[in-house]
């Protein structure tokens, strides 16, 4: 058994799952990981059934805090010290684990793998959100975050404790933003990530849209009002 779970919350990914999957038993052996069926629609389910890869089955669509939740449920019952998103789609590149791994062991709680440490973000609506979720998490919390909306995060047996027992902790960057408020270390690790081959993304322009202010409202006032850790 590996120290490390990679987590794969996946919602109607027929198209990629298999790749990602293919992609880490063969290269990537040393590593456990685990599909969460997120409620999946399309033929997701029959491909994890049929290959008998690892995966935990949701009978009803949670979402991504749902699916990703119950990954960590698992990874804390198993004894995980590590335990590391990555999306079905085929996005996130698994030979930067190490790397982020490496980064953890000098004392972060988190590790998010950035497109964007050392470089410029590009010209679109979607970047000049993340720019703005950026400027939030770096006004509210002092910390400077390049990629905060990065899906490709890495978190320390202490943090999975956490994500698996609070009910109000999902994935995403105002979560990040009140982790670092309570003193969590944070840092990112440079990576590259690929282009979806197949299927479609869940984020369209207007969903990410909404997504984006959902975040910065979130961080700028909802945060205020969580209860802090002990």
């Amino acid at each position: 058994m590996s120290d490390l779970l990679i987590i794969i919350p996946a919602y109607n990914e027929e198209a990629n799952i298999a790749q990602v999957v293919e992609r880490l038993e063969q290269n990537f052996p040393q590593y456990d990981y685990l599909v969460v069926n997120d409620g999946s629609k399309d033929g997701t389910g029959e491909i994890l059934k049929q290959r008998r890869y690892h995966y935990l089955e949701l009978s009803v669509n949670l979402g991504l805090a749902g699916g990703f939740q119950a990954g960590m449920k698992y990874a804390w019952a198993k004894g995980y010290s590590y335990a590391i998103q990555i999306d079905g789609d085929g996005q996130h590149r698994p030979e930067y684990i190490a790397k982020m791994k490496k980064k953890m062991d000098e004392g972060y709680d988190i590790v998010i793998g950035s497109r964007f440490l050392g470089r410029k973000k590009r010209g679109s609506l979607r970047m000049a959100g993340s720019s703005l979720i950026e400027a939030a998490i770096r006004l509210t919390t002092g910390a400077v975050i390049k990629d905060p909306t990065s899906g490709m995060r890495l978190f320390s047996r202490r943090m999975i404790e956490r994500f698996s027992k609070e009910l109000n902790y999902g994935p995403e960057p105002d979560t990040i933003s009140y982790l670092l408020r309570g003193g969590a270390k944070v840092a990112e690790v440079a990576v590259v990530m690929d282009e979806r081959t197949g299927g479609e993304s869940y984020l369209t322009p207007i969903r990410a849209a909404r997504y984006m202010l959902h975040m910065l409202m979130s961080i700028l006032f909802i945060q205020n009002f969580r209860k802090r850790e002990e």
